[in-house]
């Protein structure tokens, strides 16, 4: 059998993974993912971890994932991403130098935080790239959750960089395209330049996703079923105030209204939050300026986002989906996991394991 790698990610709504093998051409052996119930996890953040550990052994069975060695996607709105320019130094050398470089841009003490640079470019002994920075406590209880499911996490590694490995394959050579990863409750936005990531955010915001809409609808369906009918009873009096009082009783059984499709004003205002974030960029690098969006994640699919977003960005956007990255062996389970698993294809390539 060929050597595989497989790329874990654990979001809000639920846990997904791709087998792939090796190689200039990879293919997907074997994919899928299953949902979580609320509060089991945010993005990356494990708050149940029994919960979790069933999830993760309910998929490697059901998707057929033989390999046990995994590369863990990190995409929590709490890592801190941002461009960074120190002196050039070898690699040993920096990762010893960094945590006292970058100590006052951190939310915890450097001793505290996983740190990683991904250099982009250098002009003369100045190297500029992208500083990495997520709190150890929470990598660390993501890594032994995994291992409660006997897993093994060779590399952890951030999601908009697997990403941002995916679109590569499908840009032309020089070419500067933005790949948004519109999650269920957080987007990633990666602008990429040769298969090189130039710019990352991780911005929180919720779309109503057909995941979030299910369990949603499934928390109103459970309530309806516990809820009591509520009887009221009614006196009736006659108009002319003879006779006897009537009674009769009105059973009202009160539903809770159904989750929907996304609305106009939410969409506009997730729009509106991408389309600032791609324009702060653009005013920063004028010399690189984005030619193509390429729409990846499960809120790609959801209706009049990706109409309203083709509408208002000023260059070409399209749709993305893990059949676009890689050949696919195995039957994908819905077009949400087509899109969602872009990401995580990603992180099987080029992962140095």
């Amino acid at each position: 059998m060929a050597k595989t790698i497989v790329g874990l990610e654990i979001t809000e709504e639920g846990v997904r993974a791709a087998e792939v093998t090796v190689g200039k051409n990879p293919v997907v052996l074997a994919q899928g993912s299953v949902p979580l119930p609320a509060g089991a996890a945010k993005d990356s953040e494990v708050f149940d971890k029994d919960a979790v550990v069933l999830a993760l052994r309910q998929l490697w069975t059901r998707a057929g994932i033989k390999g046990r060695n995994v590369v863990l996607g990190l995409g929590s709105r709490r890592i801190l991403v941002r461009e960074y320019t120190t002196t050039a130094l070898r690699p040993d050398l920096l990762r010893q130098a960094l945590p006292f470089q970058v100590q006052d841009l951190l939310p915890v003490p450097a001793e505290q935080a996983v740190l990683d640079f991904y250099p982009t470019s250098q002009e003369g002994d100045q190297v500029t790239g992208l500083l990495v920075a997520a709190v150890a406590e929470t990598v660390e209880d993501l890594v032994a959750t995994i291992a409660k499911a006997k897993l093994t996490v060779d590399v952890v590694d951030l999601a908009p960089f697997g990403l941002a490995r995916a679109v590569a394959r499908s840009a032309a050579s020089g070419e500067t395209v933005a790949a948004l990863h519109l999650g269920d409750h957080t987007s990633h936005v990666v602008v990429v330049q040769d298969g090189m990531p130039r710019f990352v955010r991780i911005i929180p915001i919720d779309i109503t996703t057909e995941a979030v809409r299910s369990r949603e609808n499934a928390a109103l369906d459970d309530l309806s079923i516990e809820q009591p009918v509520v009887e009221e009873l009614l006196e009736t009096v006659p108009a002319n105030g003879d006779g006897p009082r009537m009674r009769r009783s009105r059973g009202a059984a009160r539903g809770a209204v159904r989750v929907g499709a996304m609305s106009d004003a939410a969409i506009d205002d997730l729009v509106t939050r991408l389309g600032s974030t791609l324009r702060f960029y653009a005013d920063r690098a004028a010399d690189r300026p984005i030619t193509r969006v390429l729409l990846t994640g499960a809120g790609a699919a959801v209706e009049g986002v990706a109409d309203a977003l083709a509408a208002t960005l000023p260059m070409p956007v399209t749709v993305t989906g893990a059949v676009d990255v890689a050949q696919i062996k195995s039957p994908l389970a819905s077009a949400e996991d087509n899109l969602n698993l872009v990401s995580t294809l990603g992180l099987t390539i080029g992962a140095n394991v």
